[in-house]
């Protein structure tokens, strides 16, 4: 005999009624409307198991996911809005019957478990067969490689077909991700980009080794952070892909730019500690005392950058002098990033303007613009749509005062814009946008005229204007 116990729908973040939590039971969600007070509640008998939880339990399980499936003999979970933005859940008890069926294999059909497509190693032999000229165009669509659970297709998938578009919401996916692998925003938005260009097969990476460097990747960035998190990351790999398909360097860049292009915008804030380097130089941190005070975070990134990919292995097939090479450039590429030098970077990319002397088909100059680019990705939250960049000026701000908060309880000099009492997010944004960021994309629209660059003019504009108009 079959019983049931139904209680009211109830949002996921009430508490679990106390005569609930005196009797073992599950928490069952589908999208099937006649699962949520139906006539039919039987239904349910068509599927195994349930998330069970006991007496000891204090509230009701939260669950933030989006279309996943445990396959094989385990549920279905799925979310589903109910006239508003909470998810719903209903409680029901359930017992285990030997006669009851097993979901369609149909249904799961492309619901792996943690299976992955293991390709063989192909390293190269020198350097001379590492990829020279332009970039052969995309290899035509294969299977993906299950680095994750097959389960992580659902909405995530349809956003990063998108993920080359400049509206693209890094917040969004982070959520979407979070639900249903753990957070994992940057490596998923890796692990697409690198299928995006081929770079698993061109370079022969193994799957298994990508997959441990970018779990070390997320490790490494820090959550308690405001803004320099792994999701910072992400974004700025995003927007290296955007800039990566102008038309100037699409044409030109080589695999091996692409690959440099890409592990530099994800690993160029690695183990950010979330406060200045004079910060950390004022404050006697044994990171100053390791670099002498100079571009102590950037060398930081970098040097743990190198480190998480000898540790991963991911490029341990290449000639040691590749690999060496490749550390160099990436050294390069992260230190570019530091704010420091911003008048020095653009002095130097106005004066090759002028001269009209930046030639593609030359390697160094190539390395010039993957240096600009990175900059421009690093910085580029003034030039997000409004909601996005409002999103990014909250936490760079909170970050800012939460120094200030620690300066002023070691009875230090306050840093700039780091006091909450004589700062404001206003006045703020407006100064970094007009003396840091416009400069910066000003030169770089001037190199690269293109749609991208004038859409991202355009929103760096309509952003100082709201943030000129809050401040006080």
């Amino acid at each position: 005999m079959e019983v049931y116990y139904q209680l009211p729908v109830l949002a996921l973040d009430r508490p679990v009624p106390k005569h609930v939590l005196g009797r073992r039971g599950a928490i069952s969600l589908n999208s099937n409307a006649s699962l949520f007070g139906g006539r039919s509640p039987r239904q349910l008998s068509k599927r195994r198991g349930a998330i069970s939880y006991d007496r000891t339990d204090q509230t009701a399980l939260f669950i933030c996911l989006l279309d996943m499936r445990l396959t094989g003999r385990g549920i279905i979970i799925k979310s589903e809005k109910r006239g508003g933005t909470k998810l719903w859940v209903d409680f029901r008890l359930l017992h285990n019957q030997s006669g009851v069926g097993c979901v369609s294999g149909k249904r799961h059909r492309q619901h792996l478990s943690l299976q992955r497509y293991l390709h063989p190693i192909r390293g190269f032999s020198n350097s001379s067969a590492l990829p020279t000229g332009p970039v052969a165009p995309p290899p035509p669509p294969q299977r993906t490689l299950g680095l994750l659970d097959q389960q992580y297709y659902g909405q995530a998938s349809v956003m990063l077909k998108r993920v080359a578009s400049w509206n693209f919401d890094i917040f969004l996916f982070d959520r979407l991700t979070d639900g249903i692998n753990k957070g994992e925003t940057l490596g998923c938005v890796l692990q697409h980009l690198f299928h995006k260009y081929g770079l698993i097969e061109l370079f022969g990476l193994d799957p298994l080794r990508f997959h441990k460097f970018a779990g070390l990747l997320q490790e490494y960035y820090y959550t308690r952070n405001p803004y320099h998190t792994s999701v910072h990351a992400a974004d700025v790999t995003q927007a290296m892909c955007c800039f990566l398909q102008e038309p100037k360097l699409a044409q030109s860049l080589t695999s091996w730019d692409i690959l440099l292009a890409l592990l530099g915008a994800a690993t160029h804030d690695l183990s950010h500690p979330g406060v200045t380097q004079d910060f950390l130089i004022k404050s006697n941190h044994y990171l100053a005392l390791l670099y002498q005070d100079g571009a102590v975070l950037e060398n930081h990134h970098w040097k743990l950058g190198v480190c998480i990919l000898r540790e991963s292995g991911l490029l341990s097939h290449l000639p040691v002098e590749d690999r060496l090479c490749f550390e160099g450039r990436l050294n390069s590429l992260i230190l570019a990033t530091d704010i420091s030098k911003q008048r020095e970077f653009l002095s130097r990319f106005d004066a090759h303007l002028k001269n009209d002397d930046l030639s593609m088909n030359n390697g160094n100059d190539r390395h010039l613009i993957l240096q600009m680019a990175l900059k421009c990705a690093d910085i580029c939250n003034p030039c997000r749509p409004a909601v996005i960049s409002k999103q990014w000026s909250h936490m760079v701000t909170q970050e800012f005062f939460q120094q200030g908060d620690m300066e002023r309880a070691l009875r230090q000099e306050i840093s700039p814009l780091c006091d909450r009492h004589s700062n404001d997010m206003a006045s703020i944004q407006t100064d970094f946008i007009s003396f840091v960021a416009e400069p910066l994309f000003t030169q770089w629209a001037k190199f690269c005229k293109s749609p991208l660059s004038r859409c991202m003019l355009g929103n760096l504009q309509e952003n100082k204007r709201y943030w000129s108009g809050s401040a006080p």
